[in-house]
């Protein structure tokens, strides 16, 4: 017995009519409006929703302070790597360097962390922002840390130094906010 050959396929052509692809569309449950109003083209977007839904919101002045401490963090690597002496001034005011590799050092590391911040004003993620900016309180309350146990240890009260200490715990206390509003739940309206 030979096997029966099954019959050549044909092209369904209803596929081209428009009222059949309507139908179809309905069928499917596409292409009207669903109960919040928003109009899928696809099976797939009406159940996976509308990815505007998942976009941050960002609090007032974040992508301002991103800006700003991108700004902050460059210039003094730029400064420690160029003038390591005048930093150095800056802070402990009339003290001596005694080496200035560990402060070019300083502002190699901080001239990384300001790639990071300027690679950060440009992302729409909510973790790498939230990790940017916990990234600099850490390095602010460190900072701050460090500046007052140097302080501790010399004896050294300048007025440079206090509004170093006072500038480091607003910039902690700056981004610790955003970091918190970055990463809370959205209102449902």
């Amino acid at each position: 017995m030979a096997a029966k050959q099954p019959p050549p396929l044909m092209k369904k052509h209803s596929q081209t009519d428009l009222v059949s692809r309507l139908k179809t569309r309905k069928i499917l449950g596409v292409g009207g409006e669903d109960d919040d109003g928003e109009v899928h083209r696809s099976k797939i977007s009406q159940v996976l929703g509308n990815e505007i839904k998942f976009a941050v919101r960002e609090p007032l002045g974040l992508r301002v302070w991103q800006f700003v401490s991108a700004v902050l963090f460059s210039g003094i690597a730029i400064m420690a790597l160029a003038f390591p002496d005048q930093l150095y001034d800056a802070v402990f005011d009339g003290a001596q360097v005694t080496s200035k590799t560990p402060i070019r050092l300083y502002g190699g590391a901080i001239l990384s962390i300001s790639l990071i911040m300027w690679n950060a004003l440009y992302t729409a993620e909510k973790v790498i922002i939230r990790w940017t900016l916990l990234t600099e309180a850490c390095y602010f309350a460190v900072q701050f840390l460090v500046v007052t146990a140097t302080l501790a240890e010399t004896g050294l009260m300048t007025l440079g130094i206090v509004l170093l200490l006072a500038s480091r715990l607003l910039f902690v206390a700056i981004s610790v906010y955003y970091y918190y509003q970055v990463g809370r739940k959205p209102k449902k309206i």
